[in-house]
């Protein structure tokens, strides 16, 4: 059974303050009852509360009015409005104070005992964040850092905290640009490892060729140009963390050693006979569907289970719309000094533009934009002009590719005007993706590695699509 909680109730009506008081001294919580605000507000001065509610109209000060209080006296106690009108207005209101959530008269015993057993939840969350975030402050002082108050960034914060002391393998997924390897550092700097190495390595960026010695190192000799040894980042992340960035993008060869290592703990460089044991944590991170990358063909299923131990999903920027005003604040804090000298500030209206764009980059884009705004702005107040350029990028990502339905589609369905078979949609692929890859393969000079990053695609599927669809490799010079 969960501890029991103070509890306050704040209403003129006594028979509401006497149901309230059964269900809750029931549940085993101790209840303290005020029959109006000012006496509310006495409660409050002489000590603390898990969790108040509040009527939205009684004498003396208001329940909002009230909420406006706890807020503005920095007390941790949750606050549960209780109206007798369930209108937009007052949720949005309650809500938009910073209330947990409000009640509606009349209210089920099922309800109260959900809304404490929420508040004591948030609560314990809370708590963790602070601890995380005392242990992450304990680390090497960093300008990155993960920044944000919204539920999802707290679930993050929590399951961080969890698993920071743990060894077990992590993926973070999400899209580009939502701070995949922030997570993977506070990870880091949060468990024993944070006095050793955290080395990153970008599977994406890394040339085929050289990201097996990049990762397990080589002998003198192993290969041409490699004039002397090199240990590879499993060693020099010994005794710390690897990071590996975009880890969808491994060539499937070297995953099958990668996952030798996970399962042995051992390392054998390139030109080497002896594995030698390693002491490493392994976080990775992807932009990509590891899932259905699997049923292509182009992940190991054993792989991503043996990453997967813990998955950590960082949502995009447009799903956590809290998270931009302080995001802002931080960019501001960082880089006004840096990069003009001065003290900007950002005008409520502009922010209020921000929350409103889609933000495709997520914070990444936030970050830029930011800077951009700060170098080019001509007044100490930042408005919206300032970023006019962001509806300027809405709208040349809304604009359709030029003259492509007229060169491409309607060709094709005119062409095959007439034909009921259903086969324009399989058709129309098969006359823009051959001469597509031709294009691309003849620009790279037949270089299927080049090509297959231009294409954004995997190399394995690039080199299926060549031999699906019979088509020639241009002679390499």
């Amino acid at each position: 059974m969960s501890p029991g909680m103070r509890v306050l109730i704040a209403d003129d009506e006594a028979s509401i303050r006497f149901v309230l008081r059964e269900t809750l001294e029931s549940a085993g919580h101790t209840v303290t009852e005020a029959d109006g605000g000012d006496q509310a507000l006495a409660a409050l001065a002489e000590g603390e509360f898990g969790i108040a509610f509040f009527d939205i109209r009684m004498p003396g000060p208001s329940g909002l009015e009230l909420l406006d209080r706890v807020k503005a006296m920095g007390s941790e106690v949750a606050v549960v409005i209780i109206t007798a009108q369930n209108t937009f207005e007052n949720a949005v209101e309650a809500m938009k104070r910073g209330a947990l959530d409000y009640l509606v008269k009349p209210f089920g015993t099922d309800e109260v005992l959900a809304l404490v057993e929420k508040a004591r939840r948030t609560r314990a969350l809370e708590s963790e964040v602070r601890v995380l975030r005392k242990r992450v402050a304990g680390a090497p002082p960093s300008a990155e850092r993960l920044v944000g108050r919204s539920p999802s960034l707290l679930e993050v914060f929590k399951t961080i905290g969890r698993v920071a002391r743990s060894d077990v393998p992590v993926l973070v997924t999400g899209e580009s640009g939502t701070g995949k390897e922030l997570i993977a550092r506070a990870i880091h700097n949060a468990s024993d490892r944070a006095e050793g190495a955290f080395v990153a390595v970008n599977a994406a960026a890394i040339p085929r060729e050289l990201l097996e010695s990049e990762l397990f190192g080589h002998e003198r000799g192993a290969f041409t140009g490699a004039v002397e040894a090199r240990p590879g980042r499993f060693r020099e992340a010994s005794g710390g963390t690897l990071f590996l960035d975009e880890i969808g993008d491994m060539p499937l060869e070297l995953q099958a050693k990668l996952l030798r290592v996970l399962q042995s703990g051992e390392v054998t460089s390139v030109g080497g006979r002896r594995p030698e044991a390693v002491d490493v944590r392994i976080l990775a991170a992807t932009h990509r569907d590891l899932e259905r990358a699997v049923a292509d063909g182009a992940f190991r299923e054993d792989l991503l289970y043996r990453l997967r131990v813990v998955p950590i999903h960082m949502p995009p920027l447009r799903d956590r719309p809290e998270d931009i005003e302080p995001l802002v604040e931080h960019f501001l804090s960082r880089y006004d000094a840096e990069l003009t000298g001065g003290e900007h500030q950002l005008a409520e209206t502009t922010l209020d533009r921000l929350r409103e764009h889609s933000w495709p980059g997520n914070v990444r884009e936030l970050e830029n934009a930011i800077k951009r705004a700060l170098v080019l702005a001509s007044s100490e107040v930042l408005s919206g002009d300032d970023f006019a350029f962001l509806l300027e990028q809405e709208s040349d990502r809304g604009q359709p590719a030029a003259g492509l339905e007229d060169l491409v589609v309607d060709e094709v369905v005119q062409a095959l005007q007439g034909d009921e078979t259903g086969e324009i949609y399989r058709d129309l692929l098969a006359r823009v993706e051959r001469p597509l890859l031709e294009t691309v393969l003849a620009r790279t000079g037949g270089n299927q590695i080049k090509a297959a990053a231009v294409l954004g695609i995997n190399r394995n599927t690039l080199r299926k699509k060549i031999a699906d669809l019979d088509i020639t490799l241009p002679r390499r010079p």
